[in-house]
C-alpha cells in the first residue's frame, strides 16, 4: 500500500499510528470502499514495503506534531526552545509556563500537580508527546496518569522516578549493586539520629528523604549543628513531609560534576558534563539554593573520570533498576564528587537539572525530539549525541533574599538585547506577564547562558549579558566559574 495513494492520515494515539486512511481507487467504479479498490498484487506486497510505506507516513505525520511540556522554571524554557528547533514540531503548549516561555509556546494556567486537568487537556488537543520536566509531578506518578489514558509521555513512571523521590531507596540501591556512593545510615525517629550521631566523625550530610527543592541538605561541621539539623528536618519539619525520614551521610571532599543522561530502560546515553553552584554568596557561603549557576562542560570531568563512570556508574544504575523491576525510561541526572579515592555519587535526580538543562540542551546538536522518542520506544541504543565544540556558563540573576524572602513583581528591562543575538539565551524562571510588561515573580528569576569558544570566554560573555537585565532587587553571585581558573 505505497504512501503515493494515501489522501488522509489519522491521529498519534497512545504513541502508535491509528486512525483512518483512504485511498485513490484503482478500479474503474470512482471511489474505492474499504478494499476493495486494491489490485490483487497491492494486496500481495511484501511486509518490507508495508513498513517502509507506514514508516514514511509517520514521518510525514510526525512533522506536526503538538508537544506539551509540564513546568514553569528555567528548565523547562530551556526544553521548550529546544523543541522550538525541531523540525517534527507545530505547536508547544507549557503547563503552567512562564512569560519567557509564552513567547515560543502557548501556556495553559494548569498546575504541574494537576494531573486530571493535564490528562483531559493532552486528549482534548490530541498531544503527541509530554515532555515532564519538574521532579513533583514525576515521583507523583504524572507518566503513568497519561499512559493510563493513552497518551505518549516522557519521564520516567513513580516506581522508578522514586529514584530521586527516596535519598534512603537511592542509598540502598547503590549498596545492594556495589555503586560507589558515601557511607550512610537512614532514620525515622529523630530520637535514634540523635543516638547515632554521638559516635559519628564530624563532618556529617543530613539529608531529607524526600523532594525538597534541592534545599533538603545540611552540611553540618559539628555534633552541635548536627544536632540541630536533625531537630531543623525531622522534628520541626523545614522541608515538610520530605523530612519523616532522613539520611546521616559520610561527608566527602573533592570536586562536583553533574552528568545528565538519557535513558530507555536498558541503554544509556551519556550528555556532556556541567557543575553547579548550590550556594547563595559569593565564594559559596550562604545557603543552598535550587541553583545560582553552571557551566559547561566541566574540566574536571577527565577522560579517566568518564571511563570509571560508564564502568561502575551509569550502566550499573540502568541495570539495577532493571533488575528491581523499575525500568527506568527518561532522564538520569548523576551528581558525582570526585574524591582522591575515585568518582562517587552524591545523588540521583529523575530530570534535567536546573540550571544544569540551560548550559546543556543549548550545546546539544541532536534532535531533542529524536532522542526522547528513542528512549520511549526503547531504541536508545541507534542514537549517538552529540554537542558542540564549546562551552557554556549560565549566570541566574535572583530576587534579593533569596532562597529566605524576597519582595516580587518589579518589572523586568533589557529582554530584547536578547533578540538576534546568537550564542546568547536568556531563560525565565521566575516571571510572568503583567499588562504589557514582565516582572520578577520567583526567587529565581532568570538564567543568562551565553556560549564561547572555551569557557573563559563563555564566563566573560555570560557576564556581560547579565547586565543587560535590570530590575529593582536584582541580585546574582559574581563568581560563576572560579573553578575555571583552577585547572
Amino acid at each position: 500500500y505505497g504512501t503515493d495513494h494515501f489522501t488522509k492520515g489519522g491521529v498519534c494515539e497512545g504513541g502508535r499510528y491509528a486512525g483512518v486512511i483512504t485511498a485513490k481507487s484503482y478500479g474503474r467504479s470512482g471511489v474505492a470502499d474499504t478494499a476493495a479498490g486494491y489490485s490483487a498484487d497491492r494486496r500481495r506486497q511484501s511486509k518490507g514495503k508495508r513498513r517502509q510505506s507506514t514508516d514514511r507516513l509517520k514521518e510525514r505525520q510526525s512533522c506536526a506534531m503538538k508537544v506539551l511540556i509540564v513546568g514553569s522554571g528555567g528548565r523547562e524554557h530551556a526544553i521548550a526552545a529546544s523543541v522550538a528547533k525541531s523540525k517534527k514540531v507545530d505547536k508547544i503548549y507549557c503547563a503552567p509556563g512562564n512569560a519567557g516561555i509564552g513567547q515560543i509556546a502557548e501556556c495553559v494556567p494548569i498546575g504541574a500537580m494537576e494531573f486530571d486537568k493535564i490528562t483531559a487537556f493532552a486528549k482534548e488537543k490530541a498531544i503527541d508527546l509530554t515532555i515532564v520536566g519538574m521532579d513533583d509531578p514525576l515521583v507523583g506518578g504524572l507518566i503513568d496518569e497519561l499512559e493510563s489514558a493513552g497518551l505518549r509521555a516522557f519521564g520516567p513512571r513513580k516506581n522508578a522516578a522514586v529514584l530521586e523521590g527516596s535519598k534512603a531507596f537511592s542509598k540502598d540501591l547503590m549498596k545492594k549493586y556495589h555503586i560507589p556512593t558515601a557511607a550512610y545510615e537512614t532514620f525515622d525517629d529523630p530520637k535514634k539520629a540523635l543516638a547515632y550521631l554521638e559516635t559519628a566523625v564530624m563532618p556529617v550530610v543530613l539529608k531529607a528523604d524526600g523532594l525538597a527543592l534541592g534545599k533538603g541538605v545540611l552540611i553540618c561541621n559539628t555534633l552541635e549543628e548536627a544536632k540541630d539539623g536533625v531537630k531543623t528536618i525531622m522534628e520541626d519539619k523545614k522541608f515538610g513531609a520530605a523530612g519523616s525520614r532522613m539520611v546521616i551521610e559520610e561527608f566527602m571532599t573533592g570536586r562536583e560534576v553533574s552528568v545528565l543522561s538519557f535513558v530507555d530502560g536498558k541503554t544509556i546515553r551519556i550528555m556532556t558534563s556541567a557543575q553547579d553552584h548550590k550556594r547563595a554568596g559569593d565564594g559559596d557561603t550562604g545557603l543552598n539554593t535550587g541553583g545560582m549557576g553552571t557551566f559547561s562542560p566541566s574540566p574536571f570531568y577527565t577522560e579517566e573520570v568518564d571511563a570509571f563512570c560508564r564502568k561502575y556508574i551509569y550502566q550499573a544504575t540502568v541495570d539495577a533498576m532493571a533488575s528491581e523491576e523499575r525500568p527506568f525510561q527518561g532522564i538520569i541526572f548523576f551528581g558525582l564528587m570526585l574524591t582522591d579515592k575515585g568518582p562517587r555519587v552524591l545523588e540521583y535526580n529523575a530530570r534535567f537539572g536546573d540550571p544544569e538543562a540551560q548550559v546543556v540542551l543549548p550545546r546539544m546538536k541532536n534532535d531533542i525530539i529524536d532522542v526522547i522518542e528513542a528512549c520511549i520506544d526503547g531504541t536508545l541504543d541507534q542514537i549517538t549525541l552529540q554537542f558542540e565544540e564549546n562551552a557554556a556558563v549560565c549566570v541566574v540573576l535572583a530576587s534579593e533574599g533569596y532562597p529566605v524572602s524576597y519582595e516580587k513583581g518589579f518589572p523586568i528591562g533589557g529582554l530584547e538585547k536578547f533578540e538576534g543575538k546568537d550564542g546568547y539565551y536568556c531563560f525565565h524562571a521566575g516571571t510572568k506577564e503583567d499588562g504589557q510588561q514582565i516582572v520578577t515573580n520567583g526567587g529565581r528569576v532568570l538564567g543568562v547562558t551565553a556560549t564561547g569558544r572555551d569557557l573563559h570566554e563563555a564566563r566573560e560573555n555570560a557576564y556581560q549579558a547579565a547586565e543587560w537585565v535590570t530590575f529593582e532587587n536584582k541580585y546574582m553571585r559574581h563568581d560563576i566559574g572560579k573553578a575555571i581558573d583552577e585547572v
